[in-house]
């Protein structure tokens, strides 16, 4: 078997198991999936050498001897930790989500746990499931449109004066007849020599005011192609994230409003702007969003249940749509808290009567859950990644032709592979 690359180099992985034997059993496991893996089963030795080379993915046991898996999801953290984590341990089921609800609040990457003993099917299939797809380029057999790149950070001020900004487009799925109803829009920059730069290696601190110049450019050029995409016989709502006090500056509104098209087919802008930002003042939040409202212009709740607003102030948000955050929706076909959660919000946003979308559906499991709870949309890699408007385009496309997702049928359930 060939070994998955990641920029030209085989993949690797770290296994951190207090039990020498059992670490052997799961680095060889790594090995038949084509992964670079070494075992450790001192966490001092683990973490020295994962900082001079971080792998692409982490499996660890829950209890180390003198320390836990708690204590090394910590230490990921502070070390900005990007690759995934897999938890394996004899320890009961609800251990093991626990962990990884932990793990994913300190804004790691989790994969579903695996119970000791497993088989190495098992094994291969946490690597198989998304979000590995990415990593492992199992996903589709199409390579990833998004291209890492040789450039470690740009400058964005530099990115924005010689138009090295783009708008890529993620597909937003009706769960009724699972046809595209919609896109996010999200910017990404081409440098000539480093190719592809992520937001996360370009887009400025929080609160710069760079962000100003940012949300105009986002708005206008989705707005110019969401005429190129109705000319095509896609008229679809398109989504923007703009944060909130760049919606609150003196003549923005006028901005959004003179941006907005004219053809009667528009089906208005949608804005998502993060529960954190919109609860700190819902007050000018609400004259913002009236304004916006009489532009055909609607607020988005964006990554809900991450700032725990109380109900006394949700109700008093004017928002369209909640969108709840991927930590929520990742697992909850088979996490009872999590499937409980996102039934609250479906709730919620019926009695605000606003839309439901759940974010980072990645498994046709995940997504016959959400649907049998009534989401009226979702975004996630199970559907599509994000892609530049030319490949959506063709994505559109594709998907009048042949509506079914591969793997998932209208209700969810799975269909048989295709050829």
């Amino acid at each position: 078997m060939n070994e998955p690359e990641n920029n030209g180099r085989p993949l690797t992985a770290f296994v951190l198991d207090d039990e020498a034997r059992v670490g052997t059993v799961v680095c060889k496991a790594l090995t038949m999936a084509g992964l670079a893996a070494r075992q450790f089963t001192d966490p001092l030795q683990f973490l020295t050498e994962l900082k001079l080379s971080a792998p692409d993915l982490v499996v660890l046991d829950l209890a180390l001897g003198e320390t836990d898996a708690v204590e090394i999801i910590r230490k990921l953290e502070v070390l900005k930790f990007k690759g995934r984590i897999l938890l394996i341990s004899g320890r009961h089921e609800d251990a093991l989500k626990e962990i990884e609800r932990i793990g994913l609040s300190h804004g790691l990457d989790m994969l579903q746990p695996l119970q000791k003993p497993f088989r190495v099917a098992e094994l291969k299939s946490r690597l198989e499931a998304a979000p590995m797809l990415a990593v492992l380029g199992k996903a589709t057999g199409q390579p990833s449109p998004e291209t890492p790149a040789a450039v470690a950070r740009i400058d964005f001020a530099e990115a924005l004066q010689k138009n090295w900004l783009e708008v890529w487009y993620q597909a937003k799925v009706d769960l009724r007849s699972l046809r595209i109803c919609g896109a996010e829009a999200l910017i990404r920059a081409r440098h000539p020599d480093g190719g592809v730069i992520s937001p996360v290696d370009l887009l400025p601190p929080a609160g710069d005011p760079l962000y100003r110049p940012l949300s105009v450019f986002v708005i206008r050029q989705t707005m110019m192609e969401w005429e190129r995409f109705a000319d095509r016989g896609f008229p679809l709502k398109l989504a923007v994230n703009v944060p909130a006090s760049i919606l609150n500056e003196p003549g923005f509104v006028s901005v959004v409003r003179q941006m907005m098209p004219s053809d009667a087919k528009f089906p208005g802008l949608v804005i998502e702007v993060t529960e954190d930002e919109i609860i700190r003042d819902p007050e000018w939040v609400r004259e913002i969003a009236a304004q916006l409202r009489l532009c055909n212009a609607h607020i988005s709740l964006d990554d809900f249940g991450c700032a725990y607003a109380s109900l006394s102030r949700l109700k008093d948000l004017p928002f369209s749509e909640i969108k709840l955050d991927r930590s929520f929706v990742t697992g909850c076909a088979a996490d009872p808290l999590k499937r409980g959660l996102c039934q609250t919000v479906v709730d919620l946003a019926r009695r605000f009567g606003a839309s439901s979308c759940a974010e980072g559906v990645e498994t046709a499991e995940d997504l016959r859950c959400l649907t049998k709870l009534g989401f009226d949309t979702a975004q996630g890699f199970l559907f599509a990644k994000p892609m530049p408007s030319r490949e959506f385009l063709h994505l559109l496309a594709q998907r009048q032709i042949e509506p079914a997702w591969p793997g998932v049928s209208a209700a969810g359930a799975p269909l048989a592979a295709r050829a």
